[in-house]
């Protein structure tokens, strides 16, 4: 049985809809933290149990009779995060599973300017002591981030944001056909993969330029030095530590580490990802 976690998450979901549409339903579980979000999964066959990465007892139920299981990354930065996907291995591997999955990011390193990636890191040397064969999704950085930080600017049009550089922003739908298509064909990749991008590499400079167009309101980008960025968002009531974490995006960006746009999520998925155009005209369109 292939289990997925965090299945009623916005990646987690994806995942198993686009699992469904490969493999039997009775051939899929999910472990999440509520099960009654779960229910549409259940009526349609999918084994749906309770499990927390904070509990490892709960996960030898949740991953009960798992041939592999997705570990899919926690939305945290830091060693509590690291410890939750370290606890979700050693169910895996309690549970039998022939592969663990994992969730990764593009950039992934001890060495990261922003702490997801070195968190990553950390998880994939996790996987590589644990025994079992893995496979390391190596995530482009999600397009919805982009469109996040456009949607603040949406009332002004000023685009406020620290110098950034090149990100090969992909979409949450083509990284999860992704996923269902490596846990369909078991072993197709083994440890981490290519970076799994979209097919551009952009700016917040070329992202003004595209919300230009698409609703010929015009849209400026805005360098903010990085400390008076940090303090507008210490001063807007931001944990310091969760500003110094959203202020390594931008100079991980600057030093290239999202920077590469590769061809391998084009193959897995046999069309071309989704444009980041497309995933801003949508959110364009619903603010």
């Amino acid at each position: 049985m292939i289990i997925v976690t965090g299945a009623t998450g916005h990646l987690g979901h994806q995942v198993v809809e686009s699992l469904l549409t490969r493999v039997p339903a009775d051939r899929v579980g999910v472990s999440v933290r509520d099960p009654r979000k779960a229910q549409s999964f259940a009526d349609r066959g999918v084994r749906v149990r309770q499990g927390s990465f904070t509990d490892a007892a709960g996960l030898a139920h949740a991953f009960e009779g798992a041939s592999q299981v997705l570990v899919v990354s926690v939305d945290k930065m830091g060693d509590e995060c690291v410890e939750q996907h370290r606890t979700a291995i050693e169910g895996a591997v309690a549970a039998g599973a022939r592969r663990i999955l994992y969730t990764s990011q593009m950039g992934a390193s001890a060495s990261s300017h922003f702490q997801a990636c070195r968190d990553h890191a950390a998880t994939e040397a996790a996987l590589r002591a644990c025994g079992v064969p893995f496979t390391s999704l190596r995530n482009g950085f999600y397009a919805a981030s982009a469109a996040h930080f456009l949607g603040q600017a949406e009332e002004s049009g000023r685009i406020v944001l620290p110098a950034d550089g090149l990100v090969a922003w992909t979409a949450h739908a083509d990284l999860a056909d992704a996923a269902a298509a490596v846990l369909a064909d078991e072993g197709c990749f083994d440890g981490p993969t290519p970076p799994l991008t979209g097919g551009q590499a952009l700016t917040f400079d070329d992202i003004a330029g595209i919300a230009t167009g698409l609703t010929g309101r015009t849209f400026t980008r805005v360098t903010a030095p990085d400390g008076q960025f940090l303090e507008q968002m210490v001063g807007g009531g931001a944990p310091r530590e969760t500003a110094e974490q959203l202020l390594g995006i931008f100079t991980a960006a600057r030093a290239g580490e999202f920077a590469t746009v590769d061809p391998t999520l084009a193959k897995l998925i046999g069309r071309e990802p989704v444009a980041l155009r497309a995933v801003l005209r949508e959110q364009l369109s619903n603010g």
